[in-house]
């Protein structure tokens, strides 16, 4: 049979050309190189080991636990934590207990919340140690014993066999396990570490990483590197160095820098004004702890305790609807984040892709079928191998053939009998088996192997050379498949080349178009080889255009080109660890919220740098734990789920962000003026029971109705103050006006000390006017501060609705009827009810023409910041650049239309001659 191949060789005239593949290696340095030299079949002595043991450390990772305790205490910190609980402080110092106990609860339900939302999530490291081999089997001393992996060094001598895990990064040998030559490579899959679909086989001198798997083969290796310095180990690191603080946290911080600005200026230019002013007063107002206790009442109702609590459970409700669709989120804040998540970058194999070899379009030739390859490669396949190409011949046929459906014997063919087999051999590279067919008891063989082999055994095909190289460029792996003719068992005839790719996944094409439609753009990053990420690209309806990770290291480009180059690409293939990581990180420094999604050990750094990770269905335990949200269904179309809830979401917190700035600014603004001017407050019980009971209702937010951007959300902090404060001044003009017309009017006289004894109860009827507007109006305007555009272009919930205004309605009832407050007529308390509501329609214009008028140059021209003015002069620059180009594509458009009409003219004149001629 050598002799046919051989003779059949020479009449091709074509090679097949077998895809080249690229694979990372680690650098050796001398000093470590040196100590690589060990003799394989005596291995280190145990004094050697213990040597190296002391110098590099046990083969495991570092663990890092983070203490309950300080994690839970973690939630007190912040901008507006900080406030609240100087707040708590002083209000234990004047002994007002009321408030200390209300702030207090306030701060440990809000801690509460986000600590048991997020108590489930695991350490990535953990997880990271449990893909690592427990046991191995190691030459020492000259013999072979089974040792615990955290007892390895670099130079130990190992053996691997088929479905161990390797337990360290190791130099494989090309010996077997007592010295003997191997012929073959060993198949190993490291789909979980680099991305790589396919299993890979690797010979003498190739290395092989800690925690893949063994699929093929036996060899011995000398361990190259281990502990943290492995590859899964330096992914291990860049987890645990992923500390930076998340995002939605910086906006509360800003938010919070910007109300504890305002409120400590104002309170403490009262509590000076105050302190001078009523120095000596025979009634004390004038006494330190007197006056503080004044300016808490008012601290207090201006500080927005309930800010972190309402942003806490509208994320946790969130969570638990994204639950009932098989999305646990793990880390609460991620809720917020993805709402405003522009580029999603996503591991290919197992995420976008099955991470299963599959039947692909097979070539086939000699008038044959595809049911026929299909066949003739299932009575040549090793039944019970492990081999992944084996097993998706078998699983294809079984299938789709209806002949092996509904077998008695699954290892029997109806119609067939295998009566010899020759298994795989790494250096024939082929299967081959006797096949006879009993209805006519004629016999035939069957091979089946590497293309060039099956090329070779048929006497050449050039066709089939030019489609197994075009099912190569392709990132396809192809299988020949053949036969001897009818009476002949020496003459062999080709069936055709099956063709095997790791498919994408049935909803990732619709799963990246809506993704596209919601302003995300999606990012293949793939450890995979390139031509087989543009092959999937393709397929998945993406844009080719993926480079090497040569592109994202590259020593003669800037990091600015080479964030351009990670902003244009569609994606990036043949990358480690640190490529995907590096990839996240330059988007974030461009100011971009990144998602990422993977099931690999190779993806969990990733995961956790990124603003929001995203593990997908079936992945391991370090892609879980690094992740903040985990899929529990298959497929991606879930995470189109998590971006239409977390949008709503985000929507419902801009909502209340944007009506709590508002507010706070109203109060401060008033009472800023009257306590100064008038000296006049609202009696502390009142303060508190507007913030109290304003609070408690608006947390019904969390179920509103939500208006869901098509875009991805981003909060504009300037734009987001600036509207509070316009707002807050044209509540603040509502309220002057509330108080001087019923003191001027009404003669409700804003009397100054509230503890007077000798004042007359029914004299304060000021207080319950002022309460009750100060109540309602700004409270109302939430109605008008959950839409960018008119409110009625979404009506509110009934049950937010409810709520909202059965919050005023108890608050006109306590005014009508007294008890906390003196009493007010009726007709006064609806008529202040009635017009804080028409206010909020009016303010409801003002907000839509803000929105509509605003743009980033107006903010950056009321508040020019350096970064500001640098981002704008970017944009203009960009501007200029697109209308270049656009000026450039209608000028080559207009030469096109232009020669098309010249042509058009010159093929009439030419018709009309030939008429004239004729």
């Amino acid at each position: 049979m050598t002799e046919k191949i051989e003779d059949a060789h020479e009449k091709g005239k074509l090679e097949v050309q077998e895809a080249e593949h690229h694979e990372h290696e680690d650098e050796i340095s001398p000093e470590l190189e040196a100590l690589l030299k060990t003799d394989p079949k005596h291995g280190l002595t145990t004094a050697e080991a213990a040597e190296r043991l002391a110098q590099f450390g046990p083969n495991e990772l570092a663990e890092v636990k983070r203490n309950p305790l300080l994690k839970f205490l973690s939630y007190f910190t912040g901008a507006i934590a900080y406030l609240i609980e100087v707040a708590c402080i002083i209000s234990a110092v004047v002994e007002d207990w009321l408030d200390f106990g209300i702030i207090l609860a306030l701060l440990l339900v809000n801690a509460c919340i986000g600590f048991i939302e997020e108590s489930k999530a695991e350490s990535a490291l953990d997880a990271l140690r449990q893909t690592l081999a427990l046991k191995t089997r190691c030459w020492r001393d000259g013999h072979l014993v089974e040792l615990d992996v955290s007892a390895l060094v670099p130079g130990d001598i190992i053996v691997l066999r088929l479905g161990d895990i390797v337990p360290a990064d190791g130099r494989l040998l090309g010996i077997g396990a007592t010295g003997e030559a191997t012929e073959g490579d060993l198949l190993i899959d490291q789909s979980a570490l680099t991305g790589e679909s396919l299993p890979v086989a690797k010979n003498k001198g190739k290395t092989v990483y800690s925690s893949s798997i063994v699929k093929q083969g036996q060899q011995m290796a000398v361990v190259t590197k281990t502990g943290s310095n492995t590859f899964i180990g330096r992914a291990a690191n860049l987890i645990s160095i992923t500390t930076e603080e998340g995002h939605f946290q910086k906006i509360i911080n800003r938010i919070g820098n910007f109300l504890i600005l305002i409120t400590v200026v104002l309170v403490l230019i009262i509590m000076v004004y105050q302190l001078v002013h009523f120095k000596g007063d025979p009634k004390g107002r004038g006494k330190f702890l007197s006056v503080l206790g004044r300016i808490l009442v008012l601290t207090v109702a201006a500080i927005p305790v309930g800010l972190p609590t309402v942003m806490s459970v509208t994320m946790a409700v969130g969570a638990k609807q994204l639950a009932a669709k098989k999305v646990i989120v793990k880390r609460l804040t991620a809720v917020e984040e993805m709402a405003s998540v522009s580029v999603l970058c996503s591991d290919k194999t197992g995420t976008l892709t099955l991470n299963e070899l599959t039947f692909d379009e097979p070539y086939l030739t000699n008038n044959y079928t595809s049911d026929d390859i299909l066949l003739y490669s299932y009575l040549a396949a090793e039944a019970g191998a492990n081999d992944p190409i084996e097993f998706a011949v078998r699983t294809a046929a079984e299938d789709q053939l209806e002949i092996l459906k509904n077998r008695t014997h699954k290892h029997e063919v109806p119609g067939y009998k295998v009566t010899s087999f020759l298994p795989f051999n790494p250096s024939t590279k082929l299967t081959q088996a006797t096949i006879t067919k009993l209805d006519t008891s004629s016999s035939f063989k069957v091979a089946k192997g590497a293309p060039q082999v099956i090329i070779r055994l048929v006497g050449g095909d050039d066709d089939a050379v030019r489609a197994v190289n075009n099912l190569a460029k392709r990132g396809l792996r192809a299988l020949g498949v053949a036969r001897t003719i009818e009476g002949n068992m020496d003459q062999w005839e080709l069936i055709g080349m099956i063709s095997l790719i790791d498919p994408p996944r049935p909803d990732s094409a619709e799963t990246i178009r809506r993704c596209n439609d919601m302003g995300v753009s999606v990012k293949m990053v793939t450890g995979d080889q390139l031509i087989i990420a543009k092959e999937v690209a393709h397929r998945l309806g993406m844009q080719r255009v993926m480079l090497d990770a040569g592109h994202l290291v590259d020593s003669d480009k800037s990091e600015d080109e080479i964030t351009e180059h990670c902003i244009r690409a569609d994606g990036f293939a043949q990358v480690i660890p640190e490529h995907k990581y590096r990839v996240v990180e330059l988007l974030q420094k461009r100011g971009i919220l990144v998602g990422m999604t993977g099931d690999g050990v190779n993806d969990a750094p990733a995961l956790k740098k990124a603003n929001v990770g995203i593990a997908v269905h079936g992945c391991t335990d370090a892609a879980r734990s690094a992740a903040d949200i985990v899929l529990l269904a298959p497929g991606l179309s879930t995470i189109v789920d998590g971006l239409t809830c977390s949008r709503a979401i985000f929507q419902r917190m801009r909502s209340y962000a944007l009506y709590r700035i508002t507010s706070t600014v109203h109060f401060l603004m008033f009472f800023f003026v009257v306590v100064m001017a008038y000296d006049w407050s609202l009696p502390p019980r009142l303060l508190i029971l507007i913030c109290i009971l304003n609070d408690l209702a608006t947390l019904v937010i969390a179920v509103d109705n939500a208006q869901i951007s098509q875009h991805p959300d981003k909060w504009r902090i300037g734009q987001l103050i600036t509207m509070s404060i316009v707002l807050g001044v044209c509540l603040t003009a509502l309220s002057f006006a509330h108080f001087f017309i019923f003191w001027k009017v009404f003669d409700y006289y804003p009397y100054d000390d509230v503890n007077d004894p000798d004042l007359d109860y029914d004299l304060r009827k000021l207080e319950s006017v002022m309460y009750l507007h100060i109540s309602s109006a700004p409270h109302f305007v939430i109605f008008s501060t959950r839409l960018t555009g008119y409110f009625w272009e979404n009506l509110p919930s009934p049950i937010f609705a409810v709520v909202i205004i059965g919050t005023q309605i108890i608050a006109l009832l306590m005014v009508i009827f007294g008890g906390l407050t003196p009493k007010v007529p009726a007709g006064q308390a609806i008529v202040v009810l009635l017009i804080s509501f028409v206010y909020f329609i009016i303010l409801d214009v003002v907000k839509v023409q803000l929105f509509k008028h605003w743009s980033f140059e107006l903010t950056a021209t009321l508040v020019p910041t350096n970064a500001r003015r640098t981002k704008l002069a970017a944009r203009n620059a960009a501007k200029i650049q697109q209308e270049r180009v656009w000026n450039s594509i209608d000028s080559v458009r207009k030469v096109a239309v232009m020669t098309a009409v010249v042509s058009s003219l010159q093929e009439k004149n030419a018709a009309n001659a030939q008429v004239e001629l004729k």
